[in-house]
């Protein structure tokens, strides 16, 4: 931390935020400056009664009070503001490039892509814990990178593995990478808060675009960037998912030189899963753990909550709760991963996504048997499931329902599938309070139909 010059200014104060102050405290900074547009709640601000703290709409300006500022991920990095900041001889930093600085970097694992970063790392830990190895996991997933520097000494550095979920918003403006980068599929997202979808992109690759020649990369073999990002590295890249890859999947079957691992020995269901897994294997290849004991870790490993789910079967229906899916893609790999007729339940709030592709995948689907639409989503999904239709000649079995308990009592009432899957493509906002919540209650109607059945 030697370049941080104080004052040191805090951007953000959320979950992060708090982490940063924390870890700041416990290294002897005592000249420390919170920026929130946001009001901070009372029972924060016992920890920051030897600080200064700016909020409201005119926050920035204490700007000029900070000759360091560390900003929380979700603090957009090139407004005027900040570069205004940094052209008059600020230093702008964050918690991951800070923690980059303090750790070896080939004791670190990182993870992005937009799709299945949680359940990648998971299966990273799952499989070095089965190994008795020493692992930490942070960023995105678990808890905020600084705070794994405030273990220590209890915590041997030297001797950790440390797993990272870094999101967009973490990478934006890293300059080291991790000596394992995992780079899983990458399509569209956030462009909301990206200029657009090269700044998203040029962000994810910044995970390995500062390795050196002894860095090994872990790639999706579909995806289009990767040829361009392969040519201009220095890194050793190994790729997964094509028949021709270092970690091939086919027909449901992951083989690495020669052990492979069947999906149908596995207590995850969903056959998107052996990407993330193939990634892991890989990962962990890197570290010097054999593909043969990764397999073996992998056959104990269950999904995580919310996460394409498998809740039980129950009166010959297989329940599948995949509530974390608040975007299309994320719905179309629960879709193409069925293995038996289903029926869906799709909608949320608007975050205007596009539900193209969404509805070719469904109209494509042969297994597919009914469509129940949920939230304020519900007619545009219908809309463009019609457009689909309209292509192809056929039509689809769509039942709008006026929330989520119905149109479960509804598809479980139906006897012409065997499993019922829920995977939104969209927020929950306006039916419930997150992603969570929303699960929680698809959870409570499984558990109800069982007591009612037995």
């Amino acid at each position: 931390m030697k370049r941080l010059q104080t004052p040191i200014g805090i951007l953000g104060y959320g979950i992060e935020g708090q982490s940063t102050l924390r870890y700041l405290q416990s290294i002897g900074v005592d000249d420390i400056v919170v920026l929130d547009k946001n009001p901070i709640n009372s029972d924060l601000l016992d920890n920051l009664n030897t600080v200064q703290v700016f909020t409201g709409e005119q926050y920035l300006e204490a700007l000029k009070f900070c000759k360091t500022v560390i900003r929380s991920a979700g603090v957009y990095p090139l407004s005027k503001e900040l570069r205004d900041f940094q052209n008059a001889g600020g230093f702008l930093s964050s918690q991951v490039e800070l923690f980059l600085e303090e750790v070896p970097l080939k004791n670190c694992v990182g993870v992005t892509g937009t799709l299945g970063k949680g359940s990648c790392v998971s299966m990273i830990a799952h499989i070095l814990k089965s190994k008795g190895v020493l692992y930490r996991i942070g960023g995105n997933f678990g808890v905020p990178v600084l705070d794994l520097l405030l273990e220590s000494p209890k915590l041997n550095i030297a001797e950790t593995i440390f797993i990272l979920e870094l999101s967009s918003f973490q990478l934006m403006t890293v300059s080291s990478s991790p000596a394992i980068a995992v780079l899983l599929r990458v399509t569209s997202e956030h462009l909301d808060w990206h200029k657009d979808l090269q700044e998203y992109h040029h962000a994810k690759a910044n995970l390995f675009r500062y390795q050196d020649s002894k860095g090994i990369c872990i790639y999706f073999d579909g995806e289009k960037n990767n040829q361009k990002w392969i040519e201009e590295s220095t890194s050793t890249w190994w790729s997964f998912g094509g028949k021709a890859s270092d970690a091939k999947i086919e027909e449901g079957v992951l083989s690495i030189q020669n052990e492979s691992l069947k999906l149908k020995e596995l207590k995850v269901q969903a056959l998107f899963q052996l990407e993330n897994m193939a990634a892991a294997s890989l990962a962990c290849m890197a570290l010097g753990v054999p593909a043969s004991l990764s397999f073996k870790a992998l056959k104990t490993y269950e999904s995580l909550e919310f996460r394409m789910q498998f809740k039980g079967n129950f009166e010959g229906i297989d329940f599948f709760n995949d509530s974390y899916a608040t975007r299309p893609d994320a719905s179309i790999a629960a879709i193409q991963s069925m293995q038996k007729p289903f029926h869906i339940i799709l909608g949320g709030s608007e975050k205007h996504a596009d539900f193209t592709e969404l509805a070719e995948v469904l109209t494509d689907s042969a297994l597919l048997q009914t469509v129940f639409l949920i939230g304020e989503t519900a007619m545009r999904l219908h809309q463009n499931i019609s457009k689909a239709e309209q292509s192809k000649g056929l039509r689809l079995h769509v039942l709008h329902c006026e929330n989520l308990e119905t149109a479960f009592q509804k598809a479980v009432e139906l006897k012409d599938a065997s499993a019922v899957l829920l995977s939104p493509a969209c927020a929950s906002f306006g039916l419930f309070k997150n992603y969570k919540e929303r699960g929680e209650a698809f959870n409570k109607l499984i558990d109800q139909f069982k007591i009612k059945e037995v």
